[in-house]
């Protein structure tokens, strides 16, 4: 049976108006144009007795205006009622890195058009963990509130916004390692340890392709001598400063899976004159002290390293003297733990340590006037004074 052009055309116009009807019964705010992603979901670590989330979110915007994060709120698996975590203004800018900017723009909450945006988060939980509303959650859910355009554009009309009403993060449930000291005992600052502005912490490395943040949880371990400074009588050689020579020890039974040694001692304030990916951290050990979990010995002393590749090795093992090599300008133990078998090419994991004494911030300290709080089961914060307990004898 052939149907009339007429009947066509009314069969045609009804499809339309039930379509059209269909749209506007499931129509919504489009939302903003952004992709959001986390590369790397948090782990929850003890941190001066509270629970804390460090991660990142990387925002691509889409559209062809800027976008300006105005808010931003983190809340705790479905609760809505009341966020973990409200950041805007100055605060947000802080935690903002925009990637590939010429001027190198941070503090700002501004997105270009194509452009992306790190977001670097660190959320401190409550202080009783034994309450369940205190735990760390198991996802993380997010709203973010952008507006077209730079602030201050469109004066005298109101600024359009748009938000991403529910984005989830799923909180990691991986066992956090306990190590030992790495040092003999004495009195150390965690130079740009653990905090959401550590350097270590903003370190985003871009190699075959792919990016990763290896220091994470990255500390510059510096020794502080009895006169309450890292060096004594000059700070021109190596030997002046306390730690130089200091024995470092295995922090968990493992296996050795990289050693690189043969890379020159540097002069104090004195960087090498090309710094490249084999000599960055110059004389390292890496160590596999669980599945999935490796730590990262750096700036050794040339020819001090006493284990070998496929070596086991019991926590406490002397394996190698700190240094003063790669791109450091004075003598320290860089110390990481990662999820990968690499420096750089891998993912910064939280650790914690059995037991230490915690002496304040480095800002502050002085030999004879400063805190003493112990702490257990806890990893270090930046610039954080640590005395750690003498090293049983092996």
């Amino acid at each position: 049976m052939r149907l009339s052009f007429a009947i066509k055309v009314r069969l045609f116009l009804a499809f339309a108006m039930v379509f059209g009807m269909l749209q506007a019964g499931f129509a919504r705010e489009r939302g903003p144009r952004v992709e959001v992603v986390c590369p790397s979901p948090p782990i929850p670590v003890k941190l001066a007795e509270r629970p804390v989330l460090a991660y990142e979110l990387h925002i691509t915007n889409f559209d062809v205006v800027p976008l300006t994060l105005k808010r931003l709120e983190v809340f705790a698996d479905a609760d809505k009622s009341q966020p973990l975590k409200t950041i805007s203004g100055d605060a947000l800018s802080a935690t903002m890195l925009e990637v590939g900017s010429s001027s190198g723009a941070k503090d700002s909450q501004i997105i270009g058009p194509g452009r992306r945006a790190v977001v670097f988060l660190w959320i401190e939980l409550g202080l009783d963990t034994r309450r369940l509303d205190t735990r760390p959650p198991s996802t993380l859910s997010h709203r973010l509130v952008f507006a077209a355009g730079a602030p201050g554009e469109g004066v005298g009309s109101a600024t359009k916004e748009s938000t991403l009403e529910d984005f989830q993060v799923l909180v990691r449930q991986d066992a956090v390692p306990v190590i030992s000291s790495p040092f003999d005992g004495g009195i150390w600052v965690a130079g740009d340890g653990p905090a959401n502005d550590s350097s270590h912490r903003r370190s985003i490395s871009a190699i075959d392709g792919q990016i990763h943040i290896a220091q994470r949880f990255a500390a510059d371990w510096v020794k502080v001598g009895p006169n309450g400074d890292s060096h004594h009588d000059g700070t021109t050689r190596n030997e002046n400063w306390w730690g130089y020579g200091e024995p470092i020890h295995a922090v968990a039974d493992g296996e050795v899976t990289q050693v690189l040694d043969g890379i020159p001692e540097n002069t104090p304030r004195v960087l090498p004159k090309q710094v490249t990916l084999d000599n960055i951290v110059g004389n390292y050990v890496i160590l596999r002290i669980a599945l999935n979990r490796y730590v990262t010995y750096a700036h050794l002393q040339t020819g001090s390293i006493k284990v070998a590749v496929h070596d086991h090795v019991a926590r406490g093992t002397v394996i190698a003297h700190l240094g003063n090599t790669g791109q450091a300008t004075a003598p320290h133990l860089h110390f990481q733990v990662t999820d990968g078998d690499a420096v750089l090419q891998s993912e910064g994991v939280p650790f914690i340590l059995a037991n230490f004494t915690d002496l304040g911030p480095g800002s502050d300290y002085e030999a004879d006037k400063h805190p003493s709080i112990p702490r257990t089961d806890s990893i270090p914060g930046k610039d954080e004074v640590v005395d750690f307990p003498l090293m049983k004898q092996h």
